[in-house]
């Protein structure tokens, strides 16, 4: 798995799992979703992150958002709705 992530503006930290499970459950959090269907979404797109970073020594926010997206919209579209909406509201995209 990577070992750093590359952020926007070119800095670089640790590869942490945990804080991308964290900005999926925020995202997740805005749906009506049960607490059952945001955990199944959740570990999917977590699992699809860390699949993406197999094998890489260093990833970007950018493919490692990419990869969360594209499972979202696959298996749970409001979340990744959610997701964008916070991006265009922060200014993010």
């Amino acid at each position: 798995m990577a070992n750093f992530v590359i952020k926007r503006d070119g800095t670089k930290e640790a590869f942490d799992a945990e804080k991308i499970k964290m900005s999926i459950t925020a995202a997740a959090q805005r749906t009506d979703l049960s607490e059952e269907q945001v955990n199944k979404a959740v570990e999917r797109a977590l699992g699809a992150a860390i699949q993406e970073a197999e094998g890489k020594e260093e990833i970007t926010t950018a493919e490692l958002r990419g990869k969360i997206l594209t499972e979202l919209d696959i298996i749970e579209s409001s979340i990744s709705e959610e997701w964008r909406k916070y991006d265009q509201e922060k200014g993010n995209v």
